[in-house]
């Protein structure tokens, strides 16, 4: 490996970069690279006016060829610098700090100017026979990791080209000459949590080689136990920083729910990541860690760890990364012991604005106009994890105001709204929805959110509140908009209440957005796509489909994020007339659909056609209208 790095030389009015000449270790820089630790690495000059710098390795860091001649620092930039070299010697990390470059482009200009090969994981054939008899404590010290056999010695990845040690362990580890290659870190993590499982290093006692990670996640209300041997099973550091690690990946990888579930054969780790499970490969060695795990997440939600025959629902709160979470925590006995499942609530990925969620612009300005009605009741519908709250909660954010007074009844009160009132259901205690419903009226508001209507007294509740003057949001679990109308009546609400309190019904899902850095135009087959997919309408467009392929950027998945697509179904004179006559779902939504309703179906197609996403993400959330 080559040994020589540039050398700052210093003068009296500026300073040079001198290509060629051993770099001395300083801070951050080990030791080997050409000098001894024992030379400091000299000072840069005492602030001159400005600092130029020839072309080198931090030339090349910031794309410039050696021919390019000189480029200046100011006198801000070279205080920044001086910081940054006192720091960390490392010149990419210089770099990276000032602006110069990406982290990836700077790792690439390192690599090339040190004569390592950066290499795609994607790309190379895995040779796991390399791992058996390498210790993987190893591998997690130094986040290194053997690839394959290439000739007479092993290539081994590493994020950090500078580590000569990693490589000096991997070679004694192997008994055969190692080559280093530079992955980048994402994806070198990746590739070890796949091959040795999430928790690999907490499983096999890793927690005093490593610095101290628990600060990644701090807990914001204080966590208790009653004493017991489970409490104290939970408390070990090891249990401690597995479960942190698991709500730090979870959020890193914008999961909205972890589920930890146990089967006969172990436990299984599961993140719902954009509306779709992912299992997360986890050792084997996991499994004995099981009750512990759970002890440890009920101790956080603040439940009972000795009762382990009835369901039971918590909270966390937390801060991962710097980043505020509140977590959702649910318990269920299972067969095999008792399953954990998560719910995800980033408040650093807020954006309550109906507009911000991605409602198209003709379906907003319908939606605006029902919910500034003085009266009536509008209703979002969708099943679970379609976004029905966000969607609520924007609207609400979109009316607020200082002469308006909101009240909301939730179970649970997933994110906290200001200048809102908020009441947490609690049946323990007898507040349900229907008898909040009822003494929120006392209160004199303008303005009512439901959570959801279950029944049938919170159904007459929300009718009566509409009648006398209040606009009630709330939820319903149907397929499509028009099935809010028989699912009230079957709930018993008249038919003439239902006619003459709802407004309109909005009715949504969620589809995966495809990633930009890697999506792929294409030309469909015909005979191979849906009946009502718009053909006509795609062919006289112009513009291209895509679809999913896969990239670092989304983790190989092909999709980014989510976006919603909307049915509104706004309340006339003939909708009125078919409730009251106890009309079918299917006739409603025809005629409201011949009065210019826009189904899901077609909402989602003009998603594809506007290259937001896929045919296959359409056909997985909704169904044919025909059918």
């Amino acid at each position: 490996m080559p040994t020589h790095l540039p050398q700052p030389t210093t003068h009296t009015n500026q300073t040079h970069w001198t290509p060629g000449i051993p770099f001395k270790a300083g801070p951050g820089l080990p030791a080997g690279h050409g000098a001894t630790a024992a030379v400091p690495a000299p000072a840069l000059a005492p602030s001159p006016p400005e600092v130029i710098f020839k072309p080198n390795l931090l030339s090349k860091l910031i794309n410039m060829e050696p021919t390019a001649g000189t480029f200046t620092l100011d006198a801000a930039a070279l205080q920044q610098a001086r910081a940054i070299q006192n720091r960390d010697g490392r010149l990419d990390r210089f770099a990276i700090e000032l602006g110069l470059n990406s982290a990836e482009e700077a790792l690439r200009a390192v690599s090339a100017t040190l004569g390592l090969q950066v290499v795609d994981p994607t790309s190379i054939t895995l040779d796991l026979n390399c791992l058996e008899g390498f210790p993987a404590k190893i591998i997690h010290r130094h986040t290194i990791f053997p690839l394959c056999v290439e000739g007479e010695s092993v290539l081994v990845a590493t994020a950090n080209p500078f580590d000569l040690q990693a490589i000096d362990a991997a070679g004694s580890a192997l008994g055969k000459p190692v080559t280093p290659v530079v992955m980048f870190p994402d994806e070198l993590a990746k590739l070890i949590k796949t091959h040795l499982g999430l928790g690999a290093e907490t499983v096999e006692g890793l927690i005093a080689l490593q610095t101290d990670q628990n600060g990644e996640v701090e807990m914001l209300e204080e966590v208790t136990d009653d004493g017991s041997e489970a409490a104290e099973a939970a408390k070990q550091a090891s249990v401690v920083r597995l479960v942190n690690e698991i709500l730090t990946e979870a959020v890193d990888a914008r999961a909205s729910d972890v589920h930890i579930e146990t089967h006969e054969g172990g436990i299984k780790l599961r993140y719902r990541i954009d509306g779709v499970l992912q299992k997360q490969p986890t050792p084997p060695e996991i499994d004995r860690f099981r009750n512990a795990i759970v002890s440890r997440l009920k101790i956080l939600a603040k439940l009972n760890i000795a009762e382990k025959r009835v369901p039971q629902d918590g909270r966390i709160k937390l801060r991962v990364s710097g980043r505020e979470v509140d977590v959702r925590v649910s318990v269920i006995p299972m067969l095999f012991g008792e399953s954990i499942v998560m719910r995800i609530l980033d408040k650093n990925k807020l954006e309550f604005s109906l507009r911000g969620i991605g409602m198209p612009e003709d379906i907003y300005r319908e939606f605006r106009q029902l919910i500034s009605l003085p009266h009536g009741i509008v209703l979002v519908t969708g099943p679970t994890g379609s976004g029905k709250t966000t969607t609520l909660y924007s609207a609400l954010a979109e009316i607020k105001s200082e002469d308006t007074k909101i009240i909301t009844t939730e179970d649970p009160i997933e994110y906290h709204l200001d200048g809102i009132n908020q009441i947490q259901v609690n049946h323990k205690v007898g507040l349900t929805f229907a008898a909040s419903l009822r003494s929120i009226l006392r209160h004199d508001p303008d303005v009512i959110l439901v959570g959801e209507i279950r029944d049938l007294e919170t159904a007459e509740n929300a009718t009566q509140a509409s009648l006398t003057g209040h606009m009630v949001f709330s939820t319903l679990h149907t397929n499509d908009a028009a099935g809010a109308f028989m699912r009230l009546g079957d709930m018993g609400v008249e038919p003439f209440l239902v006619s003459s309190t709802l407004e309109g019904v909005l009715a949504q899902r969620l589809v995966r957005v495809l990633c930009k850095e890697c999506r792929e135009p294409y030309v469909p087959v015909h005979d191979e796509i849906p009946e009502d997919f718009p053909w006509e309408q795609y062919q006289a467009g112009g513009q291209p489909i895509y679809r999913a392929a896969g990239c670092r950027a989304c983790r190989n998945v092909g999709y980014r994020g989510r976006v919603g697509i909307y049915e509104l179904l706004r309340v006339n004179d003939e909708i009125r007339r078919l409730a009251n006559e106890r009309a079918t779902t299917l006739e409603i939504q025809k005629a409201a659909t011949r009065l210019g309703m826009k189904t899901l179906r077609q909402s989602g197609w003009e998603r594809v056609l506007g290259g937001s996403t896929t045919i296959e993400e359409v056909i997985r959330v909704t169904k044919t209208d025909h059918g």
